[in-house]
């Protein structure tokens, strides 16, 4: 399969570049961004599917912590809850506060670290940054990916949401994966919310979301998923010129 031509500026390899690049090895979206990241989630967080029965737009208006601070848990194309693309790392801690904790994972993914960020004792997000290059405070945020079920679009699709049911908000799911990525497989929606927003769901050499053809090659395509399948991670990178600040 021929790569999609990506109209990326001739700069520094970008975080937002080599990540969604990774990704759409197997889906077609395009962007452009800082340095670059090429992967997406790995297949393993098995989250138990997270009720529809509660408010779809729950993801759009703030949730109230037992401490009493309020805590944003929208995914959009700017960011992950209180992790917004473009802000420093620095910036980040301050908003959270003492009751965050910032864990360096270590590897994380192939060519990828993270910075595991966590409140209350659960893991909220993870922070992407080029293996080996720890983030300073001052640098900027480019990635972020959770795998947590609370966090959620505004049409209520996040990790854990069925893909029938994301079906229902963004129309005829494609499923891929390419064997050159890690086999990590992608959903890709007719109305897909935004080009910098990545949903996987699995990994081509375990068990998919996707019913494939059996015989398979490098790159594999399909509309037709399992009845169980759910979304696993959403990844948001930076494509634009917010994230390459110095």
């Amino acid at each position: 399969m021929s790569r999609i031509p990506m109209p990326f500026r001739s700069a520094p390899l970008n975080f937002g570049f080599v990540l969604l690049s990774t990704v759409l090895l197997v889906s077609s979206c395009n962007g452009s961004g800082n340095q670059s990241i090429t992967a997406s989630p790995d297949s393993s967080p098995s989250i138990a599917a997270s009720p529809q029965t509660e408010t779809p737009s729950a993801s759009a208006s703030p949730d109230v912590a037992p401490t009493g601070e309020v805590q944003n848990t929208t995914i959009s194309d700017k960011g992950v809850g209180a992790a917004q693309l473009g802000i420093r790392l620095g910036e980040l801690k301050q908003t959270l506060g003492a009751t965050a904790t910032f864990t360096e994972k270590s590897p994380f993914m192939v060519d990828f670290d993270a910075i595991e960020v966590s409140q209350g004792g659960e893991v909220q997000f993870y922070l992407l940054h080029l293996a080996k290059q720890p983030l300073k405070d001052s640098d900027l945020i480019q990635g972020i990916l959770t795998r947590n079920p609370k966090y959620r679009t505004a049409e209520g699709v996040g990790a854990g949401t069925s893909i029938a049911q994301a079906e229902q908000a963004y129309g005829k799911v494609t499923l891929s994966y390419n064997t050159q990525n890690e086999a990590r497989e992608y959903a890709r929606f007719e109305r897909q919310p935004v080009p910098n927003i990545s949903f996987a769901t699995g990994n081509g050499n375990q068990q998919t979301a996707g019913v494939y053809p059996a015989a398979s090659s490098e790159y594999n395509e399909t509309g037709n998923f399992r009845p169980d399948a759910k979304i696993q991670s959403v990844l948001v990178v930076c494509l634009t010129d917010v994230c390459s600040a110095p």
